[in-house]
């Protein structure tokens, strides 16, 4: 009589079955659903039949002229780009102090550090909004920017950290017994190896960026919203608007994000990321 193997087994236990089951049903459903916005925005009207009666691509033009996309998408690079560098600029000090240094309250500072990764949005982003309207800054790009920098640094801090812990201190040793000093130790030896950390954490950064709707929305103006906020304003703002051209900048919005995802995932592992979250925070 054959043995099943254990994964073999498993297969035929029904729990794993209803588990299957509820994630393609769900898989299912999603796809429907983007599936659905994608034919709309094709779509030259679409009434109680289950495809279109015919297709164009004017909606997209449309909605190109009417919501601005161009200048819409220029901001968002502003800001992206802007985020990523700033990010950068602060979290990779920031991540090397914590690998390499040893203080007391080096894991407080930590926690503190990725509260803003752990708690929503909105929980911290309407007293943030108060306090950027108080300076002037809230509707101008500058604010957009200081609010998504918020989120946006610890994850910069939560991958270059476990990079950071992965080289060799005899490295850096051998390099301050040839004469080079922190500076150089830093920018000419931790910099170099660092690459594919510091590109894998602006990546993950600038995904986020783009997709940041709370903080946004909450602090910019009608000349400094990124896509996803006035995608919500196209759709909510009231007024007359042909819900194809909604969708076909949906669908923009979409096609970016998903690119960014991709390009994401090749450079950083989702699980790294979770394993440094839980050796910081306590049971």
């Amino acid at each position: 009589m054959a043995v099943l193997s254990p994964r073999r087994a498993g297969w035929r236990q029904p729990y794993a079955w209803i588990v299957w089951g509820g994630v393609g049903f769900f898989l299912l459903n999603l796809a429907a659903l983007i599936l659905s916005v994608v034919v709309d925005s094709f779509a030259v009207s679409w009434f109680g039949t289950w495809l279109p009666s015919a297709f164009t691509g004017a909606w997209y033009a449309e909605a190109w002229d009417e919501f601005g996309l161009a200048e819409v998408l220029e901001v968002t690079l502003v800001v992206a780009l802007a985020v990523v560098g700033l990010a950068l600029l602060l979290g990779v000090p920031a991540a090397y102090a914590l690998a390499r240094r040893d203080f007391a309250g080096r894991r407080a500072v930590t926690l503190l550090l990725l509260l803003p990764v752990l708690l929503p949005p909105i929980t911290y982003g309407i007293p943030l909004a108060t306090v950027l309207y108080k300076f002037h800054l809230a509707g101008t790009m500058a604010g957009v920017i200081a609010s998504n920098l918020v989120p946006a640094l610890p994850f910069v801090v939560l991958v270059l950290t476990p990079f950071i812990e992965q080289i060799d201190t005899g490295i850096e040793s051998a390099a301050r017994m040839c004469g080079a000093g922190t500076r150089q130790v830093f920018t000419r030896i931790l910099v170099p190896l660092l690459v594919p950390g510091i590109l894998a954490a602006g990546i993950l950064v600038l995904v986020r960026t783009v997709a940041m709707f709370e903080l946004t929305f909450l602090v910019s103006g009608p000349d400094s919203q990124t896509l996803v906020v006035a995608l919500y304003s196209a759709a909510f703002t009231p007024g007359i608007r042909a819900a194809q051209a909604i969708d076909a900048m949906a669908v923009v919005y979409t096609l970016l994000t998903s690119a960014l995802l991709v390009l994401a995932l090749m450079f950083v592992n989702p699980a790294q990321i979770v394993a440094q979250v839980k050796e910081v925070t306590p049971e």
